[in-house]
């Protein structure tokens, strides 16, 4: 599956990883904007505040003045995006921004749209 990816989208997943590893939680992720900026994040799992990696990564983007997505990516050991991840990146990106996952070794999976 990834020799059919473009560069640009293994180094999401590559980011995502890294992110994970480095900050030791369940998933990492990562989104790229209009501009080709990438934006990284892990999980939130505070008690007064939990975010998925894609949604912190997503806020992220936003908050750094991004207008819209190109592309995003989350490693995870979840079988799929979640509707909550991918309405996030729909939020920004719309409704046709592609969402890979990727599981812990950096292995793609299906890719999906955010709408």
């Amino acid at each position: 599956m990834t020799e059919t990816l473009y560069p640009e989208d293994r180094k999401l997943i590559t980011l995502a990883r890294a992110t994970r590893a480095r900050n030791a939680v369940a998933e990492g992720a990562a989104v790229r904007d209009e501009t080709g900026r990438t934006y990284v994040a892990g999980t939130v799992d505070l008690p007064s505040l939990r975010l998925s990696a894609l949604q912190t990564a997503v806020a992220m983007a936003v908050a750094s003045g991004a207008k819209s997505l190109e592309a995003a990516a989350v490693v995870s050991e979840a079988g799929a995006v979640t509707d909550a991840d991918r309405a996030a990146v729909g939020d920004l990106g719309g409704p046709r921004t592609p969402v890979l996952l990727a599981g812990p070794d950096g292995t793609p999976g299906p890719v999906v749209s955010a709408g």
